[in-house]
């Protein structure tokens, strides 16, 4: 029993220092081009797979931590990669400057034609593909008849597949009777990493969920403290609630709870 809850009590202290060195920052910016804001370009964190798009002034938010590598990308531009260097953890504002991309058409020729436009005459004088008219000929089963057995269609009936009487368990009968799991509580284990995991992801979801204008723009929630206030609503049961399907409950919450929040962090 020691021993169990020993194991338990290092798997926790791994996972919750794992999470505290992890620092999530909201980055700000801005995707331009040679002519201007570049609109609805695609923002993506590839470590975590969150994303974003820029709004009509070409500014944007996204969750990142040192060292993710975040992706930009729109139609007409050339997708630009960087890395989340300590500069710009520090700064928590980056101006990206994307390249238009200019695509050249091959060279076709326009050849002149004897159409009249009327689908009458026009047919008529259209040149007939032979390719055409010879895969139609082959492809034309009208005149075969199917009633008739050819020789090669015969099946024997008295072909079966070879049957196996052999029972692949029966080599192991008996075994397991006596045999001891090396990790018997790792159920418990298992289910205390998803439920860090999904108090990891949470934030995320519901920033994705609701939209970063939800929060900084309506409820005026500075970017730094997004997980503080989060923090300051949780005793109220926002991600039990979250988990449960209940988001009108918990934008409720959000909300009435985001006024206080406010004076408390103003009069700090």
């Amino acid at each position: 029993m020691i021993l169990k809850r020993l194991i338990l009590s290092c798997f926790l202290l791994v996972n919750l220092s794992f999470f505290a060195q992890k620092k999530n920052i909201i980055l700000s910016g801005k995707v331009i081009d040679s002519l201007g804001i570049v609109k609805n370009a695609n923002i993506i964190n590839l470590k975590t797979n969150l994303g974003t798009f820029s709004n009509d002034e070409g500014l944007f938010r996204v969750f990142v931590s040192e060292g993710d590598t975040i992706q930009f990308s729109s139609i007409q531009h050339y997708t630009k990669k960087i890395c989340i260097n300590k500069q710009i953890f520090e700064d928590k504002n980056i101006e990206i400057a994307l390249t238009a991309s200019t695509y050249v058409l091959d060279e076709f020729e326009l050849k002149k034609h004897n159409l009249s436009g009327i689908i009458g005459i026009d047919t008529k004088n259209v040149p007939i593909d032979k390719r055409d008219s010879i895969l139609k000929n082959v492809m034309d089963f009208s005149k075969v008849n199917m009633k008739i057995v050819e020789g090669d269609d015969y099946i024997d009936s008295r072909v079966r597949p070879h049957i196996v009487n052999t029972d692949p368990t029966a080599r192991f009968a008996g075994a397991g009777a006596s045999v001891s799991m090396a990790f018997k509580n790792s159920e418990k284990l298992w289910a205390l990493r998803k439920e860090l995991e999904q108090k990891k992801a949470f934030p995320y979801k519901l920033l994705a969920e609701l939209g970063d204008k939800f929060f900084f723009d309506d409820l005026k929630i500075p970017l730094d403290n997004y997980f503080h206030f989060l923090e300051y609503c949780n005793p109220l049961g926002i991600e039990k609630m979250h988990k449960e399907g209940k988001l009108l409950e918990v934008i409720k919450i959000i909300r009435t709870e985001s006024v206080t929040y406010l004076k408390i962090i103003k009069n700090e």
